[in-house]
């Protein structure tokens, strides 16, 4: 979830300059995985010192204590000449807000300190059975930490340690942690995000949390690092190397299994010391995980008995109010009468496919890239490539800022689970934010239904990154596990658009739509923002640029039991607290913007996946109705939480919404 990364060698074998400007390149090269805060680590000959602060990682190594922090900490290495380590940290926020300190990383526990990359998504539990031990974060890091600290006190030596820690975690580890007392630097991994590139001449190493991270590294004109791309190599997972600071020897060694030889890791004592600057301790900028604003908002439930009374199809469960729906003599709509069943590839066809890649994959740790954004059908996805097909994935992420800590929990369930590295691009999530927000306090000036895929405007860079990196990961396929079956033609409806078929609108649709954007814009001026540039962006990258994506659900039927059976047996996989639906919940968005289609049309998404159902014969249309009923009841926490990150008070949304008059008519 977080970039991690680090530098390991003995002042002979690098200039400082060098090793001053590998700091920099490394942080701004892992910045894509997290902006929310940075933290550097430097273990020298007497002491572990670092800072860490709640600032993006370019402007924490250009903050006024960085410079005198790390040329202090390198002087005093180059004056012993003796080996050191330094590791860095770009964090994603998930456990606990970045603007309290301890939260940030390096964390300090136990005489340890670390870096880690993922979600322990059972760290709750072992906190309760840790009684002896005080928590001072939110940070599920820390708990790794004390547990490794306890059974070092048991005496078990390090290996021993490290494997007894790593069975007892949940979810994603890839870590680097140093001690007050052993004379090593261990870099461990669950799920094999970690990657180092090593001289075996003179032990110098690098790491980081992506491959491509370090082929850019040690590609950077003027660096001249003593190792090439070709000796970039992956810490599998369930796997660690241990370095020896006293003489750089390196020890592999397995977190599986006990092993029958431990290495003998020397003792040391060094202090550790937080030397961050008052200044960059109390700095309070954007807040990822701010308070969210709760009330009683039962004055806004929604009178259903309107709703209930508007006419629907006879065969689907889809009323009057959708754009471009008309009914038959019989009561039948036109999108049942002209729904031409789906076919399948079939499973033989994907397995085919699954075979040509593994073929193509020979000694690469990868075979293709899969996406993953928390919810049931990528999380089902990348289970059924792994155990299903065979495949050895890298599975992705584009994080905008509206992914919630359930669907993040989710993908370390998964990765974890199925020891599946995973890479996250990470937005600028503040700047996401405010987009949004700009967005929304427009619309609600001039609502318009037609307008309000706009809120979601900026997770569309996700179909660019997914084609960025499966470029620079030189893999041939990208696998999507989207659900045919979520098919919402009438978002384009509201904006007068027909229905069309395929993944995309077509050409004439696009235009229709723009020209309807135009218009509005037009009469509402708010939406002229700095957003525009994203939205922008946004447009070219789900309309022009290629989606040629090998889709599951194409080959083989979804099956809503077999999904949710799945993640719920297999995984303990997440679900959420304010409805009893699979779907959506991972996202942060769904649930405000289904509220404002049922509050103001009379339906939502729910009842154009339920029809969607009953026309491939999966459901009848009482069990449609019956699940529509309950799935469209406001879901006031994820509204609640949606408004307070994006920096809306949640009763104002509301009533602002309550104010809209209804596409239906209510109470006589």
């Amino acid at each position: 979830m977080c970039g991690i990364f680090g530098v390991i060698a003995r002042p002979g074998a690098l200039e400082r300059r060098i090793v001053e400007q590998a700091v920099s390149r490394l942080f701004l090269l892992s910045e894509t995985r997290g902006k929310e805060s940075a933290g550097l680590a430097i273990a020298g000959p007497a002491a572990i010192t670092f800072q860490k602060s709640a600032q993006r990682p370019r402007d924490f190594i250009a903050s006024p204590g960085f410079a005198p922090f790390l040329r202090q900490a390198v002087d005093a290495v180059y004056r012993t000449g003796e080996p050191f380590a330094m590791f860095g940290h770009s964090r994603l926020v998930t456990n606990g807000a970045q603007n309290l300190h301890a939260n940030n990383q390096p964390v300090l526990a136990g005489g340890i300190l670390g870096v880690h990359n993922g979600i322990i998504v059972n760290d709750g539990a072992l906190w309760r059975t840790m009684n002896d031990a005080q928590r001072t974060a939110e940070v599920d890091t820390e708990v790794m930490l004390q547990l490794l600290r306890r059974h070092l006190g048991r005496g078990e030596p390090l290996p021993a340690a490290l494997r007894s820690t790593f069975h007892q975690l949940l979810g994603t580890v890839s870590t680097a942690l140093v001690f007050e007392d052993l004379d090593c630097i261990a870099l461990a991994t669950n799920n094999g995000s970690l990657y180092v590139a090593r001289n075996a001449a003179d032990g110098t190493t690098v790491f980081a949390s992506e491959r491509y991270i370090l082929e850019e590294f040690l590609g950077t004109a003027g660096l001249n690092w003593p190792a090439s791309p070709d000796a970039i190599r992956q810490i599998e997972a369930d796997n660690a190397l241990l370095i020896e600071l006293g003489a750089l020897t390196d020890h592999a060694i397995g977190l599986a299994e006990e092993a029958s030889e431990a290495p003998e890791i020397a003792a040391r004592h060094r202090d550790i010391r937080d030397e961050t600057p008052t200044e960059a301790r109390d700095h309070a900028g954007f807040n990822s995980a701010p308070q969210v604003r709760q009330a009683d908002f039962s004055r806004f439930e929604i009178d259903r008995e309107p709703i209930r009374a508007l006419r629907r199809c006879t065969s689907c469960v889809l009323p009057e109010t959708v754009p471009f729906i008309a009914f038959d003599e019989k009561g039948v709509c036109n999108f049942c009468n002209s729904h031409k069943p789906k076919t399948y590839l079939g499973r033989a066809a994907l397995a085919a496919e699954a075979e040509k890649l593994k073929m193509r994959r020979g000694g690469a740790a990868a075979d293709c890239l899969i996406t993953l954004s928390g919810g049931r059908d990528s999380s089902y996805g990348i289970h059924y490539a792994v155990k299903e097909l065979g495949l050895k994935p890298i599975a992705y992420t584009y994080d905008w800022g509206m992914i919630t800590d359930l669907a993040r929990r989710n993908q370390a369930r998964m990765c974890g689970a199925l020891k599946v590295e995973h890479i996250l691009v990470s937005a600028d999530i503040a700047d996401k934010r405010d987009n949004i927000r700009r967005n929304v306090s427009a619309w609600l000036k001039r609502p318009a239904l037609g307008i309000i895929p706009l809120f979601m405007a900026g997770d569309k860079q996700y179909f660019y990154h997914a084609n960025d990196l499966a470029k620079k990961l030189h893999l041939d396929a990208t696998v999507l596990a989207s659900n045919p079956l979520e098919k919402t033609h009438f978002k384009a409806g509201f904006c007068g658009v027909p229905p069309t078929l395929g993944h995309r609108p077509s050409r004439l649709a696009q235009l229709q739509m723009a020209a309807y954007y135009g218009k509005e814009f037009l009469f509402n001026p708010s939406y002229f923002n700095k957003s525009l540039v994203d939205t922008t962006g946004a447009f070219l990258s789900y309309y022009s640029i290629k989606h040629d994506y090998l889709r599951l659900f194409d080959y083989i039927p979804w099956v809503e039991s077999e999904v949710n059976d799945t993640l719920l047996d297999q995984y303990d996989w997440e679900t959420a607290s304010d409805t009893r639906s699979t779907w959506r919940i991972g996202d942060g968005t769904a649930a405000f913007y289904n509220y404002i289609y049922y509050r103001v049309a009379g339906f939502s998404e729910n009842d154009t996946f339920r029809s969607n159902q009953i026309r491939e014969g999966m459901i009848d249309r009482d069990t449609a109705l019956r699940l529509v009923e309950t799935e469209n009841a406001p879901r006031f926490e994820s509204i609640a939480w949606y408004c307070s990150v994006i920096g809306l008070d949640p009763s104002e949304v509301l009533q602002r919404i309550a104010e809209i008059p209804t596409l239906y008519p209510g109470k006589a």
